[in-house]
């Protein structure tokens, strides 16, 4: 792709018009976020800490939770440590050996007055705020739908205490609802809508209720689903552990420990599987023709999946004439929009979705962050102007702004 008539090389926020607004940032869990307000005999059944040879675990649904080496986050590593190797890993070290340094919990990734302050510091104007324990811990309680209902009751309530739903108009942090139990997620997207939230977010995976496995686009939900539209709230499905199974191809289970450092397997190219098949699924179940006020942005899934996803698309509308009532390639790109992995091509994913679907997200400060979000200024270096900022800021307002339904 070209530069454009008018692009001129940007590498720092002094040259960018207006502050940019990060789609993707993170808070790490207080230690009693997914407790403070969980009636304590439920414990054993919904979540609790246990010490197990000196440690401290999540028991989740009975069983010692691994999804994370410290759901504590004290020590953790830096912020942005597996940035070079996500950059293509120049030096070709294993990612265990970017993470032997280790600091003390910073005040910014528990404090939303510590984070003000830090955003000013990397220029930032606003953030999107999202679950780190909270965006994979439905998986392991899935088998008891009402705990999950009651499990990410008692998180949102944390939540609202702690960063609150839209914070002196800069933070946004996303209450996660889980369509677990349909009952259960309406009552905390009203309750959302009522304290200010801008967004709600889920995870990618078909929810299991009482009855079984769904679609999120079953019928089942369409209350749900219209109770959105109505309010014009956009949807967050952001990256969590969505228990795909790589059927004996690899080790099974979500883990962020890199035990498997070093040997490659499957697990690495299907990981966008989850959000590919998520988002197919509206298509198929014609939820945006049902509810056609809905906005949807799919955050730190990747973006690499699109190109396939839209000729399989196409390919099925030419096969099965009457199916969709256009191409289901437009309905896809006029309710959808695609944080990418700051990794990936910006160039293709501008090509494929447009400008106006794009949104910029730096991730941190996970390990696989930006270790400063601007740090993705060079990424946007080919386009012009008016097109950094859609993408640094001017679609994440957009979507940052309610749209009720007319």
């Amino acid at each position: 792709m070209g530069r454009p008539l008018g692009a001129t090389e940007v590498t720092n926020v002094d040259e960018v018009e207006l502050r940019p607004f990060d789609g993707d940032n993170h808070y790490y869990e207080a230690l009693d976020a997914f407790t403070r307000h969980l009636d304590p005999r439920l414990g054993p059944r919904i979540i609790q800490w246990a010490d197990i040879n000196g440690r401290k675990r999540h028991v989740i649904g009975g069983k010692v939770n691994h999804g994370v080496v410290n759901p504590t986050f004290d020590p953790i590593a830096k912020a942005g440590a597996l940035a070079e190797y996500f950059r293509g890993n120049p030096s070709g070290r294993s990612p265990l050996e970017y993470l032997t340094e280790r600091e003390r919990i910073r005040p910014e990734y528990r404090d939303r007055d510590a984070r003000l302050a830090v955003m000013d510091e990397q220029g930032l104007e606003k953030i999107w705020l999202f679950p780190t324990l909270g965006m994979i811990y439905e998986q392991p309680l899935k088998h008891d739908p009402e705990g999950v209902g009651i499990m990410f009751r008692a998180f949102n309530r944390w939540l609202e205490e702690d960063w609150g739903y839209d914070y002196q108009g800069r933070i946004f942090a996303s209450p996660y609802v889980s369509l677990a139990d349909a009952t259960v997620a309406i009552e905390e997207l009203e309750r959302a809508i009522g304290l200010g939230a801008r967004t709600i977010c889920m995870r990618p995976a078909a929810p299991t209720t009482v009855h079984g496995t769904r679609t999120p686009g079953d019928p089942e939900f369409d209350p749900f689903w219209a109770r959105v539209a109505e309010a014009g709230i956009t949807v967050v499905v952001h990256a969590g552990d969505s228990g795909y199974s790589t059927n004996g191809y690899a080790r099974e289970g979500f883990s962020t420990d890199f035990s498997g450092a070093g040997k490659a397997s499957i697990a690495m190219v299907s990981m966008e599987r989850a959000i590919y098949d998520f988002l197919a699924s509206l298509i198929f179940d014609r939820l945006f023709l049902r509810f056609p006020n809905l906005r949807v942005i799919s955050v730190e899934n990747g973006a690499e999946f699109l190109p396939d996803l839209f000729r399989k698309l196409r390919s099925v509308h030419r096969r099965i004439p009457g199916l969709f009532p256009e191409d289901p390639v437009e309905t896809f790109r006029r309710h959808v929009w695609i944080n990418p992995f700051w990794e990936d091509d910006v160039n293709e994913i501008v090509e494929l979705m447009g400008a106006d679907r794009v949104v910029f997200g730096s991730d941190w400060p996970h390990i696989e962050a930006l270790p400063a979000p601007l740090d993705y200024l060079v990424e946007l270096k080919e386009f012009d102007d008016a097109t950094r900022q859609k993408i640094l800021r001017h679609n994440a307002e957009e979507l940052n702004t309610l749209r009720p339904a007319r």
